[in-house]
């Protein structure tokens, strides 16, 4: 993994709040409290969506009208003193806007290529103006506009993620105005979380989901930005947990905090804080892992990686090619000053190369938003699977579509899907992995593989001999 990312993950444990923590056998460290499990059963395992490979693009950075990274530089500078030389590129040369039209010309084309991911939208970005008050240097009209741009074209297709309120300077949550000074202490990308409690990160996280949820752009989501959480991940965990389902009443709250751009970690999301699993109000917040660099532009307008580092003209290699190969959800990594790149658009003609030959290569990929992943693997880890009366029985904490079950040992066909509450679902055999739905079914050497629309609460599936 790239070490000199800003979101590079952390390799070293803390003390105290992490002793909860579990570390792999690599040296870094999880920080995750996974809770309840139930039982696995023998011979059922649970597939990814549709027997395929959940794949999706998080943007990062992203917000409306204004070109972050301009106004984000000179901050970050004086909080380092004017030391670190990566900040003293010249800024003042970017443009201030990233303008709606690009978002427009973008969207659509996501849109037409069955694009999906998770889109940013800071609150306040770089302390220029908050989105529910309104942005000096635009009108109230332009931001209007464009609101309502990301309201009607990106939120179908996108989860919109608060990247903390202002994604430079801490906000007093008081007074409403950056803490004084300039530190990494009051910075929200680097130390201001460490040593802080749960309840203290939850309220600055609602701080910043209220701005949203003001401006009618709703989420089930957050992401961090830099190094925020980092040295308190499992306070971060419990935060999000209870901010995202306080403000936005989320069932399944989710966040965006690392990523692995190579190695074989494991980049499959991990179902943190499970509980009441088996009661009306179960709980979950669900850690969604990036598998690439930042290869279609630097947030900062670095030369890109370009598109042979996701994946090869040939198919052959690439980051993408060896997440996929092992069956893991490949969600790709970007930030949209990148993708505008300076008004060049250098970015997002990468990313068009990279679905091009995503789409040339693989034809079971299946796209998601996060919120959709983290409800599909909630549902994976923490539905309990039991064989009885000659097939299956479920009892799920969370509804999910196209639930795919892999059975071994069974004779004969699976013939309904029977919610406890609800209409049976005749079943329907199809001829293969790629062909199946919800409510169809097919072999898969000696075993059967279903596909159902899960519900909340209790189910089974029978078989015919």
């Amino acid at each position: 993994m790239n070490a000199h990312s800003r979101r590079s993950f952390l390799r070293t444990a803390t003390t105290g709040a992490l002793a909860a923590a579990v570390a792999d056998p690599l040296g870094s460290v999880r920080a995750q409290v996974p809770g309840a499990r139930p039982t696995p059963a023998d011979g059922v395992s649970v597939l990814p969506p549709r027997g395929g490979i959940p794949v999706g693009l998080i943007i990062d950075d992203s917000t409306c009208l204004v070109n972050l990274n301009r106004f984000a530089m000179p901050q970050f500078d004086a909080a380092f003193e004017h030391a670190a030389a990566v900040y003293h590129r010249n800024w003042r040369e970017w443009p201030s806007e990233i303008p709606d039209t690009f978002v427009r010309k973008f969207g659509e084309w996501c849109a037409g290529e069955g694009v999906k991911g998770k889109y940013s939208i800071v609150p306040y970005p770089a302390c220029v103006g908050r989105l529910d008050r309104g942005l000096p240097g635009w009108s109230p009209q332009d931001l209007k506009n464009s609101l309502e741009l990301v309201r009607t074209l990106m939120m179908p297709h996108w989860d919109i993620h608060p990247e903390m309120v202002t994604h430079t300077r801490v906000i007093d949550l008081k007074t409403g105005h950056p803490l004084p000074g300039f530190s990494t202490r009051t910075m929200e990308n680097w130390e201001w979380t460490t040593g802080r409690s749960a309840d203290e990160i939850a309220a600055y996280q609602a701080y910043a989901l209220s701005i949203l949820k003001e401006v009618g752009l709703n989420g089930e989501g957050i992401t961090t930005p830099g190094s925020y959480g980092n040295k308190a991940l499992p306070q971060l965990a419990q935060a999000t947990l209870q901010s995202v389902r306080d403000v936005m009443g989320a069932e399944i709250p989710h966040y965006f905090r690392h990523l692995y751009d190579s190695g074989t970690e494991s980049v499959a999301p991990r179902v943190e804080l499970a509980a009441d699993l088996d009661g009306p109000d179960p709980r979950c917040v669900v850690s969604i892992i990036g598998c690439t660099g930042d290869w279609t532009g630097g947030w900062d307008c670095t030369p890109p990686g370009g598109a042979d580092r996701f994946i090869t003209a040939d198919g052959k290699s690439g980051r993408l090619v060896e997440v996929i190969g092992r069956g893991e959800p490949a969600m790709m990594l970007a930030h949209w000053t990148g993708i505008y790149f300076n008004g060049q658009e250098t970015g997002f003609q990468i990313f068009q190369e990279v679905v091009r030959r995503l789409k040339s290569r693989y034809d079971h990929l299946v796209w998601m938003k996060l919120s959709e992943l983290s409800r599909y693997w909630a549902a994976r880890e923490l539905t309990t699977l039991a064989r009885a009366d000659g097939g299956i029985r479920l009892k799920a904490p969370y509804a999910c579509p196209d639930f795919t079950l892999r059975v071994q040992g069974i004779a004969g066909s699976p013939a309904f899907f029977r919610p406890d509450a609800g209409t049976p679902l005749e079943l329907r055999e199809v001829t293969g992995l790629r062909q199946l739905r919800s409510g169809t079914w097919t072999r898969a050497a000696a075993d059967t593989v279903v596909c159902l629309p899960l519900p909340k609460g209790r189910s089974r599936v029978e078989w015919k001999a």
